[in-house]
């Protein structure tokens, strides 16, 4: 498993972070435990299986519902 933080533009109400939560909870290879949105921070915090789906995916799949992503940090765990 790899543990991913997402930066992203600033999230602007509850209803972004309950989309990009259910988005990303439902990519095949995120731990859905795993995912939080961090309001406050615009911040995705998560855990993928990198053999299943990549950090790009997982950020193309939050850009498609419209949130430009800054940067993102992967670490191995």
């Amino acid at each position: 498993m790899k543990k991913a933080t997402i930066q992203l533009e600033t999230l602007t109400c509850p209803s972004c972070l309950q989309k990009i939560e259910n988005a990303t909870k439902s990519l095949k290879g995120v731990q859905r435990e795993s995912v939080k949105v961090l309001f406050n921070a615009s911040k995705v915090k998560l855990e993928f299986d990198g053999e299943l789906i990549s950090i790009d995916q997982i950020e193309n799949a939050i850009s498609t519902l419209g949130y430009e992503v800054k940067k993102s940090q992967v670490s191995a765990s």
